[in-house]
């Protein structure tokens, strides 16, 4: 059982992810948390250490991978228990081969299973003595306790593997036909499109620009600062985000105030005092959606940039509110995808 989660290093987001794991006091023995992350950090609750720390700790027997019969466990605000015919699924090695691969998993790497099937595609192709021996080093590198399913094959689990391994060609035969399978199962399109993006995901951080937009400010236009003049309900705004704050306040001078403010920053600023309309935090995202929608009807230029992304994932970058971006719900970049494909329903017809 693992959980993702993360933590900030000077402002970067460094993914983890965490495991149960009981921790060694005496006879005491705590259920707790591991937390590995991408850049190789592992946290034990005794702070930060990485692969070699852990091993150490598995080495004096703190992080525990053996019970004692009649150990006293806990978890915290949980309960209390002692054990009775315990069993350890894994040792200390397995534990440490574990980790590593979720380190690679986190860096979008192969981890150790990956390389094996790597290797057995070097000998597929150049099916030499030595890049045999290659994918039985490979293998042995996996965590013992995972050589079963390496292949992803439950009935035959790794036993095609493992004759390749001990130079029986019929398991040739084996992998080549795995290989057409799998391309062809890759290559299928649903009869509806594709199930992922072709496109690469487009990111879009906030950019200042403080003599005034250049004459051509490429995709940055999709932010919601860009100064596209907007018209709602009779009322006109220099960007999205003056309609938006605007909108959110109930005080009728000070929406007035905010639409002619000279600035984003200036709008934001006077909003932040404003009194706000009732349930707004339930109405804002239709009054985005509602006001981006505007921006893109408005200036078709805007919208065909905005179509020219494609089916690209459109990741905002760099809002006050997390709820907006990267790192929330990213509700912007999930409006702008969503406008885009409107844009695109009415070019083929569908309005």
């Amino acid at each position: 059982m693992s959980r993702r989660t993360y933590r900030d290093v000077d402002g970067l987001r460094v993914e983890g992810i965490w495991r149960p794991v009981f921790i060694r006091n005496g006879g005491h023995y705590l259920l707790s948390d591991l937390v590995v992350y991408a850049d190789g950090a592992i946290d034990t609750g005794s702070g930060l250490t990485d692969l070699d720390g852990l091993q150490a700790e598995l080495r004096n027997g703190r992080v525990a991978t053996s019970l004692d019969e009649g150990g006293l466990a806990s978890a915290h605000h949980v309960g209390t228990w002692r054990f009775a015919e315990p069993r350890g699924w894994l040792d200390a090695d397995m534990l440490v081969g574990e980790v590593a691969d979720e380190i690679d998993r986190l860096n979008d790497r192969p981890d150790s299973t990956g390389r094996c099937l790597m290797a057995v595609e070097t000998y597929l192709g150049d099916p030499t003595e030595a890049n045999r021996l290659a994918v039985r080093d490979r293998y042995l590198a996996i965590p013992e306790h995972l050589r079963v399913y390496a292949l992803g094959d439950m009935d035959r689990k790794d036993q095609p593997l493992k004759a390749l391994i001990d130079g029986d060609e019929r398991a040739v035969e084996y992998f080549r036909k795995r290989g057409r399978g799998i391309a062809e199962w890759t290559a299928r399109v649903p009869a509806d499109g594709p199930e992922q993006a072709e496109r690469a995901t487009l990111t879009l951080s906030r950019h200042y620009y403080p003599n005034g937009w250049p004459a051509d400010p490429g995709i940055q236009v999709l932010q919601n600062d860009y100064a596209a003049v907007i018209t709602v309900d009779g009322h006109t705004y220099p960007t999205v985000t003056h309609a938006y704050w605007a909108l959110s306040t109930s005080d009728e001078e000070t929406h007035n105030r905010i639409a002619v403010a000279p600035r984003v920053h200036d709008a934001a600023e006077l909003a932040k005092e404003a009194p706000r309309r009732d349930n707004w935090p339930v109405a804002r995202l239709a009054v985005m959606a509602a006001l981006m929608r505007a921006k893109y009807v408005q200036h078709p230029a805007l919208g065909e940039t905005l179509l020219a992304t494609g089916d690209a994932r459109i990741i905002y970058s760099d809002h006050d509110s997390a709820y907006w971006v990267r790192g929330g719900t990213n509700w912007i970049g999930r409006l702008l995808e969503v406008i885009r494909s409107e844009l695109a329903a009415e070019q083929a017809g569908f309005y």
